[in-house]
């Protein structure tokens, strides 16, 4: 007890004889910490935050182009979010985003996966032809789009053109412009788009199986298959659960594909959710309903990082217990 209250002296001694204003090697890290996180946190403030606490502002008040100047915006409560859930044309698009979003997953994380497991077995030329898959990810949505309405256009498109080519004049269409199948070739480019991330991914996660469970399987007689959905699909699980979740947010929020191909028509048949936002907003100038349209908009994306953060967290946590 002595030793204990003869430290405890010491330690007291040392503190009150040092200067007004000392800081001590701990307070100091903490400090400086704080400073190196400062930039992070200003410019999440400014661009992240700010921007969301004020489209959160304007979806409480009607706020219309007459009076955004005037500063003669009027509180009206949830009448936006009421008047846009009230509206047929936002559950109209947010059918075609559901649909455009499942679509285009369920393509991209199949096609991605057989491209992984092709990419996976070394093979002349694998690398230069996995870089020019990559080469769909890595140009602009825009120019992505831009180049398939080329390509699906009835009169000069290379599509009609090569089913003309080849006999099959009966097969040509106006893929981009007939509200039955516009939204079908959007879908198409945006798994074009998507292909190559999905691969990557998941080609990633499989070089992080120990190949010996492969060949531990073959040797007691397992087959290709039954190796495939034995050892492989669960140790994935993890990585395309992320893959899956990352594209989820990426495609329910696409805009400028969609944009850049058919502008939402014809007659709104390509219409997502993302582009009714921005007719709202800047077609009819309604910026408290777009708002709330734009707070709706972020809902399911929302939902989904919360969900991935907590399931990361999770198997941290189990990661660390093991």
């Amino acid at each position: 007890m002595r030793g204990r209250q003869g430290l405890a002296l010491e330690v007291h001694r040392r503190r009150a004889a040092r200067p007004p204003g000392h800081l001590s090697p701990s307070a100091r890290r903490r400090r400086a910490g704080y400073l190196f996180c400062l930039p992070g946190l200003a410019f999440l403030a400014l661009f992240l935050a700010y921007p969301l606490f004020y489209n959160a502002w304007t979806s409480v008040h009607d706020v219309r182009l007459s009076g955004l100047l005037g500063g003669a915006e009027r509180f009206n409560g949830l009448a936006n979010h009421r008047a846009v859930l009230d509206d047929p044309a936002f559950w109209h698009s947010v059918r075609l985003s559901l649909l455009f979003t499942l679509a285009s997953l369920a393509c991209q994380f199949t096609l991605g996966f057989a491209l992984a497991l092709l990419f996976a077995r070394p093979f002349p030329l694998n690398g230069l032809l996995r870089s020019l898959l990559l080469v769909a990810w890595l140009l602009p949505p825009v120019v992505s789009g831009t180049l398939f309405r080329w390509l699906l256009d009835a009169e000069s498109g290379a599509y009609n053109a090569l089913l003309r080519a080849v006999g099959l004049d009966a097969l040509s269409h106006a893929w981009l412009t007939d509200p039955a199948t516009s939204l079908a070739g959007v879908i198409l480019a945006n798994i074009w788009i998507g292909v190559p991330f999905n691969m990557l991914l998941l080609l990633v996660g499989l070089h992080t199986i120990d190949p010996e469970l492969h060949e531990a399987a073959a040797i007691d007689g397992a087959s290709a298959w039954q190796r495939f959905r034995r050892i492989t699909l669960p140790l994935m699980r993890p990585v395309s659960v992320t893959v899956l979740l990352l594209g989820l947010i990426y495609t329910f929020k696409v805009f400028d594909l969609v944009f850049a191909m058919t502008g939402g028509g014809p007659v709104d048949a390509t219409r997502v959710l993302s582009l009714y936002v921005y007719e709202v907003f800047f077609r009819f100038f309604r910026f408290g309903e777009g708002a709330a349209a734009g707070l709706l908009l972020l809902v399911v994306p929302l939902l989904t990082g919360v969900f991935y953060v907590r399931r990361l967290r999770r198997e941290d946590a189990v990661g660390g217990s093991t």
